[in-house]
């Protein structure tokens, strides 16, 4: 069960589009734009830094294969939860335009990742676990308001043998919304794969709900996909929900989109 960017066609179809982060701490002096950024403060537990006040930075970011788990006709949804075993994750993702810095209205923030015990929906079993299969849980996604931010409530992700954690995430624009509650049509800006804290996965992996998940962990580190790159290849800020880390953690992250 990986991924393998060299072979999916949407890693062959990723050419030539260009993805942005907004950069933040050492990266803040490569690209200079002309914009406003969000401010953000990192508290102590924190894994990388939060964005930039003043002048909007941003610096050039790889796109990511989608993987071999993605399926079509996800629902538009706020939670993607569905009930499943693990400790709560708050997103908070904002998309703006990398030549200005501008959120984007309306674009829609698709994600979908596997459970605490390494099972994706639509393919349980790949990861040697049994366990029911509707083939929508921990997948949908939400349109961008008016300031760029889109809002998802999830799980923190398990593991599969090969990877370490991670969660897959597409951009969308200009999605038709269909009366079964998914979308469908518009244009693909963005395919990637959002990252956690070694540090934070350490303390998760020693949860009941993880530890039952018995495939030996891919760390960050040993990944073959993440690339060091922090905030610029998709790692998130994560600050906790509580004062436990079965509380949870919100996790943000600040992603840029070449439109057109």
């Amino acid at each position: 069960m990986t991924d393998n960017p060299s072979t999916t066609p949407s890693a062959r179809a990723s050419v030539g589009r260009r993805t942005v982060l907004l950069a933040t701490g050492a990266t803040a002096a490569t690209l200079a734009v002309g914009a406003a950024a969000t401010t953000g403060t990192a508290p102590s537990d924190t894994t990388t830094t939060a964005p930039v006040a003043a002048a909007a930075v941003c610096t050039l970011t790889k796109e990511v294969t989608e993987g071999p788990y993605y399926l079509d006709g996800q629902y538009v949804r706020a939670d993607i939860s569905e009930g499943k075993s693990g400790i709560p994750l708050k997103l908070t993702l904002t998309v703006v335009d990398d030549d200005t810095c501008a959120p984007l209205n309306n674009a829609l923030v698709e994600i979908w990742h596997c459970d605490a015990l390494g099972e994706y929906s639509g393919f349980v079993g790949e990861n040697g676990h049994d366990e029911p299969d509707n083939g929508t849980f921990l997948r949908g996604g939400v349109l961008t308001g008016s300031n760029g931010v889109a809002e998802i409530t999830t799980i923190y992700p398990g593991w599969y043998r090969g990877r370490c954690v991670h969660i897959h995430i597409k951009v969308h624009t200009d999605v038709t919304l269909t009366p079964d509650g998914s979308f469908t049509g518009g244009q693909e800006l963005h395919t990637g794969q959002l990252f956690f804290s070694e540090t934070i996965t350490a303390k998760v992996a020693r949860l009941s709900q993880y530890a039952v998940n018995t495939v030996p962990r891919t760390t960050l580190a040993q990944d073959s996909i993440y690339d060091e790159g922090g905030a610029a290849s998709g790692l998130l800020t994560l600050t906790p929900l509580g004062s436990t880390t079965s509380s949870g953690y919100s996790g943000t992250l600040t992603l840029g989109v070449e439109q057109g």
